[in-house]
């Protein structure tokens, strides 16, 4: 659907760190954290302009992410851009999955909303109610992206989503025509593996003309990593 999405969806940025062969974690997910502190810099300049953070549950789960705001300057950074202190923070788990245990529950500074499907077995939903803030059911068994986005705007203000993964949810979202723009930190090693997950991972598209289109709008490059944004441009 972008560009020129309807005006009830909010823009939609990823942002990844990746290595130069295009991974974003090693095969056995031990290594999820490849950029320097600068890039650790850039996510929470990104994440000052948005109204909600997104990630899926393995990703919150495994990295251990509370999917906040970060230091007070960048609290204040958010206030002077007319933001709430703290964002709006969103975990999407077509089956529930995430662990009750994980980080992002123990830091209560800001709501948390679960987007799931009505496959996600009663017994999980239960436990998390009392973790969540809201639970929301978009789909029977694939959640479907265009109504989640369009409710977080109408009913939670959301105009500004930032996505930070993993691999399975940014695909969802390109295959939808939901990402506005892409931003990209190409770290400076390799990790290979063909399980190792990547920025698009799942199912994949089956021809080329199905692909979507990206335009470079900026490039930077900080000591050896390169800061790249990318508009989407649609389909052929």
């Amino acid at each position: 659907m972008a560009p020129g999405k309807k005006r009830d969806l909010p823009k939609v940025w990823i942002n990844m760190a990746i290595s130069a062969d295009g991974k974003i974690a090693t095969a056995n997910r031990a290594v999820s954290s490849l950029g320097t502190e600068h890039d650790r810099e850039h996510l929470l300049q990104l994440r000052a302009k948005a109204d909600a953070v997104m990630a899926g549950a393995r990703t919150v789960d495994l990295s251990r992410m509370t999917m906040g705001p970060g230091p007070a300057r960048f609290r204040g950074l958010r206030l002077k851009r007319g933001l709430a202190e703290y964002n709006l923070r969103v975990i999407v788990s077509g089956q529930a999955s995430i662990s009750p245990d994980a980080e992002v529950f123990r830091r209560r500074f800001s709501p948390i909303i679960l987007l799931t499907t009505a496959a996600a077995p009663p017994q999980k939903i239960e436990v998390l109610k009392s973790l969540c803030d809201e639970i929301k059911i978009f789909g029977r068994r694939i959640l479907e992206f265009e109504r989640a986005l369009r409710w977080l705007a109408r009913e939670q203000g959301v105009r500004t989503l930032l996505c930070e993964g993993g691999g399975e949810l940014n695909a969802a979202l390109f295959r939808a025509g939901l990402v506005d723009e892409l931003h990209l930190t190409v770290c400076p090693c390799v990790i290979g593996g063909r399980l190792a997950p990547t920025v698009a991972d799942g199912e994949g598209i089956r021809r080329l003309d199905e692909a979507a289109n990206l335009e470079l709008i900026s490039r930077k490059r900080v000591g050896d990593e390169l800061y790249l944004i990318y508009r989407t441009s649609g389909k052929p």
